[in-house]
């Protein structure tokens, strides 16, 4: 029952965050939405971007902006190859430790480096009056499938079933280029976008028509 509220929160909890953004339906047929948390990073950012290329679909990387800050070119890279960015917070911040104000001085601190109105908040939490204050500048995105990708505990195996048990019709789900996701998402990433293409899936980005 944990891994499932992880995996795919209830309802209860998605109307705690008025306006945001959990799923996106396409009308016709049926569509994915593939983001990607905590990046950008040498040790692996770059062999996510190949592997996305050779898969032949474009994601969504909400990326931290310090490391953007000592990566630059990753960054670049990231929107030359025509995925999409989005905010991740400065210093990965957890906005329930922090004042509203010190959070949206983090957000729009990022803002100043990635320019885009997407933001997704690290550990998907946030205050209502953070939710309300970033609602006037930012479309929230939170997801549909976490992956969980991050925990040791869990097989690769199980990474790529959690995608397989939980995705449908306009899913935004979510991995991670970091080093502690690493082994589990080298694995389950192009494994749960093969599966996804053969069950008819077509692949957007933030902001795409659905």
């Amino acid at each position: 029952m944990i891994g499932k509220f992880l995996s795919r929160v209830p309802l209860a909890y998605r109307m705690l965050f008025p306006g945001a953004r959990w799923r996106i339906p396409a009308i016709k047929g049926k569509s994915i939405y593939l983001t990607f948390d905590d990046g950008p990073i040498p040790e692996v950012t770059p062999w996510v971007l190949d592997q996305l290329d050779e898969l032949g679909v474009k994601a969504t990387f909400f990326c931290v902006a310090d490391n953007v800050r000592k990566y630059p070119d990753l960054l670049a890279e990231i929107l030359h190859r025509g995925h999409q960015v989005g905010n991740h917070t400065y210093h990965h911040l957890k906005a329930l430790g922090c004042s509203t104000s010190r959070y949206m001085e983090d957000v729009y601190a990022a803002h100043e480096l990635l320019q885009t109105r997407y933001f997704r908040p690290p550990y998907g939490h946030l205050k209502l009056s953070q939710t309300r204050a970033l609602s006037h500048s930012f479309e929230i995105v939170m997801w549909d499938v976490l992956t969980r990708d991050y925990n040791p505990r869990i097989s690769p195996e199980c990474v790529l079933g959690y995608v397989k048990q939980y995705a449908r019709n306009g899913s935004i789900v979510v991995f991670h280029d970091s080093i502690k996701a690493e082994r589990n998402m080298r694995y389950a990433m192009p494994e749960a976008v093969r599966w996804l293409q053969a069950e008819g899936y077509h692949f957007l980005r933030m902001g795409d028509a659905p």
